[in-house]
């Protein structure tokens, strides 16, 4: 079975590296799925329109310089972010819009693997800056960034999103995601 031919099955599969994995998702996966993309779409635009409203303007500046701890394996890097003036403009508009459109785009289901993958750097670089292995290396950032993942993997925006609607969008007897197929990468 191909990755495009659609299932109506709760079964999937996947093979890496010559290794195969199946499953047998339970019924109510679909709410599920749903459920984290709302939910991280809830906790990204909330996140960004705080950062927006704010009376202070954003800024990653202090942060980047003074609280990332020395024993991240970016630390030289975050550190070159908060001390370059022109990265740190990018990043004080960048990461509070990115938040916010990250999670519109999710709340609605548009462009959703798209959003999920910058949702998924975000955390990443999250989970960077706030390095903390005195617990094991598994923290709630990289945990939201597998949650990110899962949301594009599972194509989490064709359930109850705009996406489904936007992927059968008629060009004249072919659907859009028929006539641009690489489109599946940002939708979904």
């Amino acid at each position: 079975m191909t990755t495009n031919e659609i299932q109506h099955t709760n079964e999937f599969e996947s093979t890496i590296g010559g290794y195969t994995v199946r499953g047998k998702a339970h019924s109510l996966s679909a709410w599920f799925v749903l459920a984290l993309r709302l939910m991280m779409g809830g906790a990204f635009f909330y996140a960004g329109w705080s950062k927006i409203v704010a009376a202070e303007p954003f800024s990653a500046t202090g942060y980047l310089t003074n609280a990332v701890p020395a024993a991240s394996p970016l630390a030289d890097l975050f550190a070159w972010m908060g001390s370059t003036a022109w990265f740190a403009e990018v990043l004080a508009v960048a990461v509070p819009w990115g938040e916010l459109l990250i999670g519109l785009a999710l709340i609605t289901g548009v462009l959703t693997r798209f959003a999920a993958f910058w949702g998924a750097f975000m955390m990443l670089m999250f989970y960077f800056s706030n390095w903390d292995v005195g617990h094991g290396l598994i923290n709630g950032d990289f945990a939201y960034m597998l949650v990110f993942l899962a949301v594009a993997a599972f194509g989490a925006g064709r359930i109850l999103g705009l996406d489904a609607y936007i992927e059968q969008y008629d060009l004249g007897g072919e659907t859009l995601i028929e006539r641009y197929p690489s489109l599946g990468y940002l939708l979904g």
